[in-house]
């Protein structure tokens, strides 16, 4: 006869937790499909051109686009004697000592604080996406489990209804054996409701409907030696504030302007035009105040991201602890999992035989029926929070699905 649960066992749990996990998992694939949904990926591309022309923008020869200055003056509306004078020049905004640099090693700091701030996304999307795929392979153990206890239920009030119909039971023994059944039925709806829901938050973030469902763990982190993306980005925020206060500092004044000029007079009609050349310097005065402002400002950002950077090293240290140490009572909760499961599988061999020789009760069969049933589901859930939490240790170390 064929084990109960097993059908369970094989949808959901054929897997060992033991060995890493080969190729990329259907995790890691719902995770590439909910990315390229998310709107940060599609505007990716011309955030990456915008910093480009930062760049290109803090490496011209001019602080500001150049310009060009027109002029015309006549008497015509008054005297009319023929007096014209035309201007043309050109004006160039110069650099201020330190500035151009400045600005190269800010638009620098902006595209790696964009490269961070995506993986920093990513990151995020990750944990909402384990989140809900997690309560998914829950909900779909759950509903495996209550199929078959709805099955086996059946099976016993069906034996029951016919030892009943030879006189062997009581009208009570099939009674109780049609609540079991009435019970397991109420579990699996409940159970199909529970995996609808999961499935909707899962399909919402990946935008594609679910196969059957699939297990497999994520490979457990080894020695990981990049930089996690909550301190790389605050990193990177650090050093555009910084990037930020210099180019500051150095912006004490608005930029100088160097204007060249060619004028064309002429004093009245029938005489000669004459032309002239003009250079000019424009020097403004120091910002005062409001270059104090700015400054006090940038200082106070590149502060706040050096301390944050602090925190978010020391609180992650402590969240990877926590999370290292939550597997491992997850690998003892597993192992005790599994012998209760084998302890409750042979019991229920033995009480199904001495049920069918008739010497064991309803009630007790009853009581082992159920006992098993609840043996499989903790041991269900073992291997699914095991599974978490290495997907959840993978998150506390900025490691995306694989």
């Amino acid at each position: 006869m064929r084990t109960v649960y097993g059908v369970a066992q094989l949808l959901v749990f054929s897997f060992a937790l033991s060995a890493p996990a080969h190729g990329e998992t259907a995790l890691a694939r719902a995770f590439a499909a909910a990315w390229q949904r998310q709107p940060a990926a599609a505007a990716l591309g011309e955030r990456e051109r915008a910093v480009a022309a930062q760049r290109a923008a803090a490496e011209a020869w001019t602080a500001q686009p150049p310009s060009v200055a027109l002029g015309v003056r006549s008497d015509r509306f008054n005297d009319n004697k023929g007096a014209q004078e035309n201007e043309i020049g050109l004006v160039l905004p110069l650099w201020l000592p330190g500035e151009r640099g400045s600005s190269q090693a800010l638009a620098d700091a902006e595209r790696d604080a964009l490269a961070g701030r995506y993986e920093l996304q990513r990151l995020r999307l990750a944990q909402a996406l384990r989140e809900a795929w997690w309560a998914w392979q829950s909900a779909s153990n759950e509903q495996a489990l209550a199929d078959e206890r709805r099955v086996a239920a059946g099976r016993l009030r069906d034996d029951v209804a016919r030892r009943f119909a030879a006189g062997d039971l009581s009208r009570a023994d099939l009674n109780q054996a049609q609540g079991a059944l009435a019970q397991a039925e109420a579990q699996q709806a409940e159970g199909e409701a529970a995996l609808a829901g999961a499935r909707y938050r899962l399909e919402s973030l990946t935008g594609q409907p679910l196969a059957a469902a699939e297990a497999l763990p994520e490979p457990e982190p080894q020695a990981v030696a990049a930089l996690h993306p909550l301190l790389r980005d605050a990193q990177a925020r650090g050093a555009v504030a910084q990037r930020s206060l210099d180019l500051a500092r150095a912006q004490g004044r608005a930029n100088p302007e160097v204007a060249i000029a060619t004028r064309r007079e002429r004093v009245a009609s029938g005489e000669p035009t004459e032309q002239t050349w003009a250079l000019a310097l424009n020097i403004p005065f120091a910002a005062g105040p409001r270059q104090d402002a700015r400054v006090a400002t940038a200082s106070a950002e590149a502060i706040e991201a050096a301390v944050e950077q602090e925190r978010e090293t020391e609180r992650l240290a402590r969240e990877a602890e926590a999370v290292r140490r939550q597997v491992a009572a997850g690998r003892q909760q597993l192992a005790a999992a599994e012998q209760r499961a084998r302890v409750a599988r042979e019991n229920r061999g033995f009480y199904e035989k001495s049920f069918r020789l008739g010497e064991s009760d309803l009630p007790t069969r009853l009581r082992i029926e159920s006992e098993a049933f609840e043996a499989e589901r903790a041991l269900g859930r073992a291997r699914i929070a095991l599974a978490q939490g290495i997907s959840q240790l993978r998150q506390s170390l900025g490691l995306l699905p694989e």
